[in-house]
């Protein structure tokens, strides 16, 4: 096992985790999860191959059996009430509107474009990269892209919406859940 190599994966790891969750320590979690994974599977990497796509692949894949489970646990009634928390709720600094609103329009996505379009303009890949970590075919990805990137710009173009209003598409806004 190669770890310089795997290390210096992390960074963009990190980036792409920050982005496609919105929660740091959700994201640091997924990063974690995906390195545990990576040196438990070393043997299944080709040598021969990308090892940048193959890290991807194992977030892609640890973040989508993630999101199923939460959303198993939220079928089962598990939900955190926000009066619990307090203490963990915190305003955003007020020099950060351009990137909280950036995120919030992000966060809007469909997951499979969001996906897409930070692989793309994040990280860098290419469409076949792209379509080997997400696991779909390369026009697939392209539209995708095409559409994440027309419905953002919708998104960044929309005045913001207070909590509980209706958003743009039809969309409303989910309270605040806790993820571990």
């Amino acid at each position: 096992m190669d770890h310089v190599r795997i290390i210096a994966q992390i960074p963009g790891l990190r980036r792409y985790a920050r982005a496609l969750t919105g929660n740091a320590w959700v994201a640091d979690d997924l990063v974690q999860d995906t390195l545990e994974r990576a040196c438990s599977k070393w043997r299944l990497w080709a040598p021969d191959s990308d090892l940048r796509a193959w890290m991807f692949t194992l977030m892609h894949n640890q973040f989508a059996n993630d999101v199923r489970r939460l959303s198993r646990q939220r079928q089962s009634g598990v939900q955190v009430d926000l009066d619990d928390v307090p203490n963990e709720l915190a305003a955003p600094d007020a020099g950060q509107d351009l990137s909280i609103d950036l995120q919030r329009c992000l966060l809007q996505l469909p997951e499979e474009q969001r996906e897409v379009l930070l692989l793309a303009s994040m990280e860098d890949m290419h469409y076949e990269d792209i379509a080997r970590v997400t696991g779909t075919p390369v026009g697939t990805v392209m539209s995708r892209l095409s559409r994440a990137r027309a419905r953002l710009q919708l998104l960044l173009d929309a005045p913001p919406v207070a909590t509980g209003q209706s958003m743009a598409m039809g969309s409303t806004v989910t309270p605040l859940r806790r993820m571990k």
